[in-house]
Parts: C-alpha cells; structure tokens; sequence
C-alpha cells in the first residue's frame, strides 16, 4: 500500500473522472473511495482509462452503515466492485463501528469472506477505537490490515495509534488537513514550512509521513494535488516534529465514532 493516496470524499461522481485522471498523471497510485461518496463510478472509468496497469494500483472503498451485516455487506460488496468496473478491489472497509448497533462483528465475518475469495485483497476498518477494535481481535479471526482514522497536527491519536503499532495495524489518516478548518493558518506550520521552503500542507502530510502513517489527502485542485505528493524530498527535524506534537488539542473536524449513527 502506497503510504500517500489520494481521496476522493465530497468530490461529485461527474468530476470523480477527471479528479482521479489528475491524480494518477500527478503519481498517485491509492485511490481511496467508498460507496457514500457515490462517486465509484466516475472512479472506476479514470482508473479503466488511465493506462496504469491493474497490477500497480491501489483502489480502497468501504461498506456504508446502512449494509451491516453479512448479507448485506456482501451485496453492497459486489454493487461496489460492479461501478467501480474491477475484478477485485486491494482493500475493503468497514465505514463505521456503530457500536450500539452491535453489527460491525457480522460485518466483519462478512469481510473475512470477501478476504478468503480473493475478491478483497486485504479488509480492514474505518474510525474503530480501541474498545471496538479489541472486540474486533478478541472474538475474530482477521487482524484489520489497516484502521483509516481521523488524524492531523490538532488530532493526534497517541494511544489509538500506539494500540494499533501493538497489535499490527496500520495507521491511515483521513482529513490529514484538516479540511481547511483553521490547521493550515497555524504560525508553527508556516514557520516550519518556511524554514524548508514547504507550504504548511507539505509540513502537516510530511509530519504524517514520518510518524509512519498512511495519508490521504483530498483535492480537486491540480496545483495542490501536486503540491500534496511532493512531500518526499524533505525531513522534519526531531525539534519540527515535537513542535508540531505540542499543537495536539483533540479537536475533530468531523463525526466522534463513539456516537456517530447515520445511515441506518
């Protein structure tokens, strides 16, 4: 798996194409989508059309909330992979917990099969915790090869992040920008960034990159799709690094996975 992809959540499914066409001409070779995006299709003909062989792409989409469940899951499974055009996808998740529901364990059997047929190269989960994903490992068979979360400068994740070294998951950050929600403006990211001749978003991405996570950063902007892959030619300094630590507030710009329940 690519450790930098490129995401394609809010982006419409008439500019899915055009978007990930960008992205692949721009390097990027994780395409990560999912059904609720409703933008599989428009994905699925960029990556058909792209030249690039099958073999070196990276393609993720999830299970929405409202097919939890086996039956459900593997039909929504096969409605994925049918718009998105492939024979398989590299890696399939689970949305949402949705704790209260008490689906996710079904869902996950459920992705366990998709695993064993081939049909899913890897499976993993999307905003799980730690209490979630020690139920997952307790009472399952498969570790989850990746937990996609919410993760930037503001919203560290230390202890879901030290559970998942533990027990050999992969951390994967989604809004690694933050959604343009204040954490680009930060002063500490524009000095540091300076002092690299790197934009604040290349600082934020390469902190990431050195913590050893998998990021995913969102654009439809042919400018900074490139600027977000050009993160490889510079190294933060151990003093960078614990200065962007220190920015740490917990704050999320979306949904807590504890509570999130939509869907349905």
């Amino acid at each position: 798996m690519p450790q930098l992809g490129f995401g394609v959540f809010q982006v419409p499914d008439d500019e899915a194409q055009q978007a990930v066409t960008t992205a692949l001409e721009n390097g990027y070779r994780s395409i990560d989508t999912a059904a609720v995006y409703q933008n599989e299709r428009g994905t699925g003909r960029a990556l058909r059309a792209s030249g690039v062989p099958r073999e070196e792409l990276f393609v993720t989409t999830k299970v929405w909330n409202g097919d939890h469940g086996r039956d459900r899951t593997l039909r929504a499974f096969d409605a994925s992979l049918e718009r998105l055009g492939l024979d398989y996808v590299d890696l399939y998740l689970i949305h949402w917990p949705m704790p209260h529901r008490g689906t996710y364990l079904e869902t996950w059997r459920a992705l366990e099969e998709l695993r064993r047929d081939g049909r899913a190269r890897s499976i993993g989960v999307s905003n799980f915790t730690v209490e979630t994903l020690r139920h997952v490992l307790d009472e399952t068979d498969v570790v989850p090869a990746v937990n996609q979360i919410e993760l930037h400068p503001y919203l560290q994740q230390a202890g879901l992040r030290a559970f998942h070294a533990e027990h050999g998951i992969r951390t994967e950050a989604w809004s690694p920008l933050g959604q343009g929600k204040g954490l680009l403006d930060d002063p500490a990211l524009a000095e540091i960034g300076r002092a690299h001749g790197r934009t604040p978003a290349q600082v934020a991405l390469r902190w990431s990159l050195q913590l050893g996570n998998v990021v995913i950063p969102k654009s439809v902007t042919p400018s900074r799709m490139a600027e977000n892959i050009d993160v490889f030619g510079f190294e933060l300094t151990p003093d960078d690094m614990k200065r962007i630590g220190d920015l740490d507030k917990g704050a999320r710009v979306g949904p807590d996975p504890a509570t999130f329940d939509a869907g349905a």
